[in-house]
């Protein structure tokens, strides 16, 4: 996502490299080039024009440190900006109620199902509540279907009527039954309607003046660019909603909408949906997407993601079994599976500084672990175990099993302990030679 904006940024920025000081001369070729990267990343012109005024403004009224260069000091205003037009600091769902009601509306095909099954994943395993799933959408007999599957793939029970094609009772309905079910949060999806449709348009807002949801949220296909926006507005002067989610987003690679929503609508972003699994949606922040559309990564994200699969116990265990030297392929296979928990490995390290430029070429999909799994499957439960047993003879039928070469299971035998030495070392007090080891493998 944002890959052409971040390219054209950084080529802006580049302008005032070998510049001593910001003039009005060299920051307006600068802006000019903010400005056509803005436009191109489908942001209107009014908003991109505004947002170079105010760089603009706030660069020539800044001294230039000996320490920083122009080009960093431009790098940290439009940072600023960026932020500020994105919303500033993110905005919490509001789950408040005896149960919290949470409307979910948007154009047809925006990914209004999808999002509230992510949506109830999320609340349920991030913030442990009993959650119910609503069925609404009377209109499309595939909606109630799909959102039954979704609900039973993250075990969610899942409200429908088949009988009724009323969906203001079917949403009252469910209110009551997650009331006398214990449920804590309800979650309505509805049917996808135009901005047009004056008849849709009464629908939901009946929907929304009968339930008085805690939470009102628009869902919408970042890939719509500008028509998102306008969309937005629309249902906005209906439903007056809470908050904005940003579905596809990691197929857009202009990013406009997630841009310019803000700041057209007066909602903030809550949400970001970054691909088809259920755990694959992410709260927004401002600060951490505009790190990423400047190429300064999202470590705070990383480190959160690591954090959900660290577990306090399996660490201990594992630190015992490095320190002993027993460290085999069912711990390496254990800590490749807390890897894939965390997502896509590409999206990961674009998270990391500096990478995301250096991953932007490179193929990873997210089967990239494939391979060393079918070999270490291919392994008999004493290999995986005793890994220094591996003769000739077995990492032949290791390679014939797993469909790959010798070449391949030698390869992986040498990393994997090339890795335990280095884990060893940090573990047991040697960092110095474990760092050595580390660049020794770099250069590999």
């Amino acid at each position: 996502m944002f890959e052409n904006l971040s390219d054209k940024l950084e080529r802006s920025f580049k302008v005032l490299k070998g510049h001593g000081k910001i003039t009005e001369i060299n920051i307006a070729e600068t802006l000019k080039e903010v400005r056509k990267a803005l436009l191109d990343a489908d942001v209107s012109f009014k908003i991109a024009k505004d947002f170079t005024t105010v760089v603009k403004e706030k660069a020539l009224g800044q001294n230039v440190l000996t320490s920083v260069s122009p080009g960093q000091l431009m790098i940290k205003i439009v940072h600023d900006e960026l932020v500020s037009l994105m919303g500033g600091e993110h905005s919490e769902i509001n789950l408040k109620g005896n149960p919290a009601v949470i409307l979910i509306a948007g154009l047809q095909g925006s990914g209004k199902t999808t999002f509230s099954a992510k949506l109830a994943s999320f609340i349920k395993s991030k913030r442990n509540k009993k959650v119910l799933l609503v069925a609404g959408d009377v209109y499309r007999p595939a909606a109630i279907e799909q959102l039954k599957v979704l609900g039973g793939q993250i075990n969610v029970e899942v409200f429908a009527n088949l009988e009724s094609k009323d969906p203001v009772r079917i949403a009252t309905d469910a209110i009551a039954h997650a009331q006398n079910m214990g449920h804590q949060v309800v979650i309505i999806d509805t049917a996808g309607r135009l901005a047009v449709d004056q008849a849709m348009m009464n629908e939901i807002s009946a929907i929304h003046h009968k339930v008085k949801p805690q939470e009102t949220l628009f869902v919408v296909d970042s890939m719509t660019g500008q028509d998102a926006v306008n969309t937005a507005k629309a249902f906005n002067d209906v439903l007056d909603f809470d908050g904005v989610v940003l579905t596809k987003l990691d197929g857009d690679t202009r990013g406009g909408a997630a841009l310019t929503i803000k700041s057209v609508v007066n909602k903030p972003i809550k949400f970001v949906g970054l691909g088809e699994k259920m755990d694959a949606l992410d709260i927004f922040y401002p600060k951490r997407m505009a790190d990423r559309i400047l190429g300064m990564g999202d470590i705070v994200s990383f480190v959160e993601k690591a954090q959900e699969q660290f577990d306090e116990e399996e660490s201990r265990k594992l630190q015992k079994k490095i320190a002993k030297n027993t460290f085999d392929f069912n711990d390496f296979m254990k800590q490749i599976g807390q890897i894939k928990k965390m997502g896509n490995v590409k999206d990961l390290m674009g998270m990391i500084p500096g990478m995301g430029k250096m991953m932007k070429d490179v193929d990873i999909d997210d089967d990239a672990f494939k391979g060393i799994e079918a070999i270490i499957h291919s392994m008999t439960p004493f290999e995986r175990e005793n890994p220094a047993v591996i003769n000739g003879s077995r990492r032949k039928r290791i390679a014939l099993g797993s469909g790959t070469t010798i070449q391949e299971v030698n390869n992986l035998l040498k990393q994997f302990e090339d890795t335990r030495k280095m884990m060893r070392m940090m573990t047991t007090g040697n960092p110095k030679n474990a760092l050595r080891s580390m660049n020794q493998l770099r250069k590999r």
